[in-house]
């Protein structure tokens, strides 16, 4: 091969090797960059899930209804954040979606059917999607209905004669139903004591004198001034669980 073509045939090898190399080169720097963008979407989308992670995710139960609630992540709400719920019952392996708290925006979720088995013990769950981002699941502390429901005061009604008070009592009713229909009342579940207050208008409005403790559903309040105004009100108690209701609201009356 003359010297002439030779030379120019090693300048062009070394053009091709030099190009090999080049490729090589950014073909590397493009996979270090991939690897980057990919480890830097990677912790925003860690930092993402962590902001959004429901909180406080606490069961509420008032009479047997019974609702989860939660609050939203550290990191200010977004208004198109969406809440995922399961409930399951404590010892079952599987975790049922509760269906009409499935993708909503709310911060609580009806669980009273899910938890009808009263003496059953139930955990709940959430978790929050913003932007194809899911959090990690926020458990409930375990939540047991007979337990941990709170109890509602009394229905109080009252009818006045003369120098006298009848007060009327109804307790509570749960969201569970007969076959006929009717809802089941908390005396089902326990055994209640009604203590009822009476407030003198013209003395102090905030001084309840606890004038009736005991399961009587009328009772009657004597030796009332005639002209004066009286309010009754009235408390549950629940002995088993040494828990008493708030107060009822108040019904008042001037007797004549």
């Amino acid at each position: 091969m003359p010297k002439r073509k030779r030379g120019a045939f090693q300048s062009w090898s070394a053009l091709l090797s030099m190009r090999r190399i080049m490729l090589s080169f950014l073909c590397l720097l493009m996979h270090l960059l991939q690897d980057e963008i990919t480890s830097l979407s990677l912790t925003e989308n860690q930092d993402l899930q962590d902001s959004i992670k429901p909180q406080k995710v606490e069961f509420r139960s008032l009479n047997f209804n019974s609702t989860l609630h939660w609050q939203p992540g550290w990191a200010r709400e977004a208004r198109d954040t969406l809440y995922f719920v399961q409930y399951k019952v404590y010892g079952q392996t599987t975790w049922q979606n509760k269906h009409d708290c499935w993708g909503i925006q709310s911060h609580v979720c009806d669980l009273t059917h899910e938890t009808s088995d009263i003496r059953e013990p139930y955990y709940g769950r959430v978790k929050a999607a913003l932007a194809g981002v899911y959090s990690n699941w926020s458990l409930s502390c375990r939540f047991t209905p007979w337990r941990e429901t709170m109890i509602g005061p009394p229905i109080v009604t009252v009818v006045h004669s003369n120098k006298s008070i009848v007060v009327k009592l109804q307790p509570p009713h749960s969201p569970y139903k007969r076959k006929k229909g009717s809802k089941i009342p908390m005396t089902n579940y326990y055994d209640l004591v009604y203590q009822v207050f009476i407030i003198n208008n013209l003395l102090d409005e905030q001084h309840r004198v606890l004038v009736y403790e005991g399961k009587d559903k009328v009772i009657k309040i004597k030796d009332l001034r005639p002209g004066v105004s009286y309010c009754i009100v009235a408390k549950t108690y629940v002995p088993i669980l040494d828990r008493s209701s708030g107060y009822s609201s108040r019904q008042c009356t001037v007797l004549h």
